[in-house]
């Protein structure tokens, strides 16, 4: 007879806050939902912006869309851990569920710019965990904008202008990825991921598991 398989070792952590950013075209996005759909484990911060919807979009599950008028008040009444303007737009990020996912020891993932990441690094950086997704060439980003098909010809040169000033933030960054090719920079973010959910100070279980440990006196 087999002997019965123990259960997992579950020690309780807090949460992680997984920030991803680069400029727009370089992977972000793509690879944020790559890892959305296969961990169960991390859930999306869904971000409030003034920006128009794409016809690719969903309300509230890509963005909250609001007026300005709205993300205002948020802004005024410290509702928004972060918030920055971003090509003429605003974008933010709701306190609220991100506070809650944290002390249940749920991952957050943010999709969001470098402005984001900083006031986010300031105010929780123990919980921060930031990657910066570059492109191989900026000729590759402007293909994949173009191929992109969902921005005007403006639009899209106005990201290639402000690629340069965005990716002159990479050195902020716990992690730099360059997204050659989508399959590698997508394992390296799971990597990344893994890695940072065994930390010690994120595990606070440890403590009670390591003094139960050292009490359990085995049977002969």
């Amino acid at each position: 007879m087999k002997p019965a398989k123990s259960s997992p070792v579950q020690i309780a952590r807090r949460g992680l806050m997984l920030v991803i950013s680069s400029p727009s075209g370089a992977g972000k996005s793509t690879i944020a939902r790559t890892l959305l759909e296969t961990d169960k484990h991390i859930g999306l911060s869904v971000s409030v912006t003034t920006r128009q919807r794409r016809p690719s979009e969903v309300e509230g599950v890509h963005y909250h869309f609001k007026s300005v008028r709205e993300f205002e008040r948020l802004r005024d009444s410290d509702s928004l851990l972060e918030w920055a303007e971003v090509h003429g737009n605003f974008y933010g990020t709701p306190r609220e569920p991100v506070e809650q996912a944290m002390a249940e020891g749920r991952d957050m993932l943010f999709d969001i710019d470098w402005q984001g990441a900083q006031q986010l690094q300031e105010k929780m950086s123990a919980d921060v965990v930031s990657i910066f997704v570059l492109p191989p060439t900026m000729t590759e980003l402007q293909s994949r904008l173009h191929r992109r098909a969902e921005d005007s010809e403006e639009v899209i040169q106005t990201r290639l202008a402000n690629s340069r000033a965005e990716i002159g933030h990479w050195r902020e960054y716990d992690y730099v990825i360059v997204n050659d090719d989508l399959n590698t920079a997508f394992d390296a973010v799971q990597s990344i991921v893994k890695a940072e959910r065994l930390r010690r100070d994120r595990r606070h279980g440890m403590f009670d598991f390591v003094r139960e440990l050292l009490e359990e006196t085995p049977s002969l």
